[in-house]
């Protein structure tokens, strides 16, 4: 339910707030007092594309803030998939600043993207004006209102046939890109066995590169390594080096050892440092008496080194374990080429098997389709002339066609109808006036009542054409569905003013040069004052605030809706 509208610096509107309540909302107002400020600034916070042109006159940006509650389980859960924070008491507050070159929207405090308040928006209101009533001339829509009608079993019999098309065009693909001569086929089988027996010939074992190349560079290297040993050995040997120098220093230590007890320290500590010299100097010698150098060996690793780094430039391996991969691979291969009869034996299979099985599903599809649109026909035809189309005929006609199969099933659809007697029913989108179309939305949102998840209806223009008799029946009809729906509705009629929970006067004025909108919630004496001028009377006058009170007693009255 939206809760409240608050605008600041947009358009006509210095700053307003409006407080909206459960059931029927009215706003009514003259010619151009700004009535479409409302719709818009409610669009403009949902996402709606912004230009610099509403921002007031020399305000620096405009803000819209609008505030939801979290009515339903689908609110909530968009609210958790597009990982947005509620407020307390399942609230939503939405508000977006719009400045000369840029908007900036957030929900709850959290940042959102353009396309997050939209999908937000789509579980919060529906917007029903001249142009969303045309959706309904779109054939897919009406084949969508089908599928809404049937409901739950409509759906899962939908996500069974988008899920077996889905199939059946991946193994179409598998086949189609599978498909091979026989020439090419042993093409193939010679050049994979070729492959195969290159790799698994090489024996190349985990690690081997690496070992190999530490090994090719010790060997490349064994000369300088060599001569740095010796350069080491003679610095700190015992000929003339550091150890020899520690064994003198040792021995005139040990000469006074005794006569001070902590130059007999420094003699131990120096004794240790001899025995890791000499440690060292050991394993320095080992290490060189391992250098050895065998240009038939270090051919043999440079070869062996050559032969891995070609196979894994060939068979784009990363390291030894990628040309197993490879080898891997082509095994697989070899085995489905020297299987191809069989295989594609048993893919024809499958692919038959999924095509029957989609064939089946959108068959059932079809039936229930037709079994929901004669049902909802008749559901619409009742609403219709409860909204004075009282000699109508409607017919939905489902076609179904088994040999153009979709995602969508196999059905075509066409709302047929008829709004004057002894006419042929026609297709929708041939014959509806905008006042005929508006009452027509009105119909259909009135059967699915019930089925709607979305508490929140706007309607602009929803009197367009009508009067008399028929403005009754369409302000019967609002107000019936303003008992189980929050409804915005921007009306110049009386009759639908006159069911109003609650009713809303937009206004214009100018002060000190300046034009202004304002909003104003009436109470039950503006609100006939708002009526006797909408029945073209002077509001201030007796009798048309007589007549006003009339046309509220009989809005009021149970036989009106």
């Amino acid at each position: 339910m939206l809760i409240s509208l608050h605008v600041k610096n947009l358009a006509l509107i210095a700053e307003e707030e409006i407080l909206f309540t459960e059931g029927l909302n009215i706003l009514t107002g003259e010619t151009g007092a700004g009535k479409s400020i409302v719709l818009g600034s409610i669009a403009l916070a949902l996402g709606a594309r912004a230009d610099k042109e509403i921002i007031r006159d020399g305000a620096e940006y405009a803000l819209v803030e609008v505030l939801f509650s979290a009515d339903s389980d689908l609110q909530r859960a968009m609210m958790d998939q597009l990982d947005l924070p509620l407020e307390e008491d399942d609230q939503i507050l939405i508000r977006r600043r719009i400045y000369e070159n840029r908007s900036i929207a957030s929900v709850n405090g959290e940042s959102v993207t353009a396309k997050q308040l939209k999908e937000l928006s789509q579980v919060l209101l529906d917007v029903y004006g001249q142009r969303e009533n045309q959706t309904l001339l779109k054939r897919a829509n009406q084949l969508a209102l089908v599928d809404d009608y049937a409901g739950a079993e409509a759906a899962s019999l939908k996500a069974d046939v988008r899920r077996l098309s889905r199939r059946l065009d991946s193994l179409s693909a598998e086949w189609e890109n599978g498909a091979l001569d026989e020439r090419a086929r042993k093409r193939e089988i010679d050049l994979i066995s070729y492959e195969i027996e290159e790799i698994s010939g090489a024996r190349v074992k985990p690690g081997e590169a690496a070992e190999l190349q530490a090994k090719y560079r010790r060997m490349a290297s064994s000369e300088k390594l060599m001569r740095a040993c010796q350069e080491t050995l003679a610095l700190t040997g015992p000929d003339g080096g550091a150890l020899d120098a520690m064994d003198r220093a040792a021995r005139a230590l040990a000469e006074v050892s005794g006569s001070d007890g902590d130059l007999d320290a420094l003699l131990e500590q120096l004794s240790e440092i001899d025995s890791l010299l000499g440690e060292f100097n050991r394993a320095v010698s080992d290490y060189e008496e391992g250098l050895t150098y065998d240009p038939e060996e270090f051919i043999e690793v440079e070869s062996r080194l050559d032969l891995i780094r070609r196979l894994s430039d060939k068979y784009a391996a990363q390291d030894d374990d990628g040309l197993d991969k490879a080898l891997g691979e082509r095994q697989e291969r070899l085995e489905e080429l020297e299987n191809y009869e069989h295989l594609r034996d048993e893919l024809r299979k499958e692919i038959d098997r999924t095509g029957k099985e989609y064939g089946e599903s959108a068959g059932r599809l079809s039936a229930l389709r037709q079994e929901a649109a004669k049902k909802l026909s008749g559901d619409l035809k009742l609403a219709l002339e409860d909204l004075n189309f009282l000699q109508a005929a409607l017919e939905i006609r489902i076609t179904p066609d088994p040999e153009k199969i979709s995602p969508d099933g196999m059905d075509s659809v066409s709302i047929l109808i008829s709004t004057n007697p002894g006419e042929a029913v026609r297709p929708l989108e041939n014959i509806a006036s905008g006042g005929e179309l508006s009452r027509i939305m009105l119909a259909v949102k009135t059967v699915f009542a019930g089925k709607d998840e979305v508490p929140t209806f706007v309607f602009d223009e929803i009197d367009a054409g009508i009067s008399g008799l028929t403005a009754w029946k369409v302000a019967g009809k609002l107000k019936e569905l303003g008992r189980s729906h929050q409804i915005l509705c921007i009306t110049h009629l009386p009759q639908i003013a006159a069911m109003g929970r609650s009713h809303f006067r937009i206004g214009k004025s100018v002060h000190d040069g300046r034009t202004f909108s304002g909003i104003t919630r009436l109470d039950s004496e503006g609100s006939l004052r708002e009526l006797a001028r909408l029945l073209g009377g002077d509001e201030d006058s007796g009798a048309a605030l007589d007549n006003a009170r009339e046309l509220k007693a009989r809005a009021d009255s149970p036989e009106e809706t």
